[in-house]
């Protein structure tokens, strides 16, 4: 059974050697399975803080998938402060059932090794593959939304910044970065940088600076 330290799904794999004349390679710790088992929650906040949070955000319902899509990220990092190999060992193996179960039953796949922010939404489950290097605080993100590496591109992964929309289906490949309080249209390939307050759209997305309010 595939795991969250060993699942890549086709949009996450990264090639297996560097193409002539692309980007060197990213930092390992921006890459999904360096294997560097570090707490990536946010440090403002306690653990069940943080979940309280996170549970507000996403509707204060237990029903909510994305809030324990989140639920279980924040556990897997977590667990990452627990050095003792003896006691870390039954909270690594309920972290992978975990992480199991949201990712076959609720189709959401958010890598433990992203970096994710506070107050995160993820709406309607289903079709998620989240394998970004970092989403910041006040994200919000749709169903059948893929985030990772690029095919063929650079070895970087994406970065949201705060207060990001992505709408329904879209893609964000490589090592791109959206600016804040940026939204990215439904059914976009977004494959280069988002300058901040922008709307991204089409295929290959363009973006276009947000109208004044």
């Amino acid at each position: 059974m595939a795991t969250e330290d060993t699942a890549v799904t086709e949009a996450g794999a990264a090639p297996a050697e560097k193409p002539a004349g692309k980007a060197e390679k990213a930092p390992a710790e921006l890459l999904i399975g360096s294997g560097q088992r570090i707490n990536r929650n946010p440090t403002d906040i306690s653990f069940w803080a943080l979940v309280a949070e996170d549970y507000r955000t996403n509707g204060s319902k237990l029903a909510s998938c994305g809030f324990w899509a989140l639920f279980v990220h924040r556990y897997g990092n977590w667990r990452f402060n627990v050095k003792n190999r003896l006691l870390a060992f039954p909270l690594n193996a309920l972290f992978r059932l975990m992480f199991d179960f949201v990712r076959f039953f609720f189709g959401i796949q958010l890598s433990v090794e992203t970096q994710v922010g506070r107050r995160v939404i993820l709406l309607h489950h289903g079709g998620m593959y989240l394998g970004a290097a970092k989403i910041g605080d006040g994200v919000l993100l749709k169903q059948n939304t893929t985030m990772g590496y690029r095919i063929g591109g650079d070895y970087g992964l994406p970065t949201l910044e705060d207060n990001v929309e992505v709408g329904t289906g879209a893609a964000i490949l490589g090592a791109v970065t959206i600016g804040h309080d940026s939204f990215v249209a439904a059914n976009s390939l977004v494959l280069k940088d988002v300058p901040p307050n922008s709307i991204a759209m089409g295929v290959p997305a363009r973006a276009f600076p947000k109208l004044d309010e």
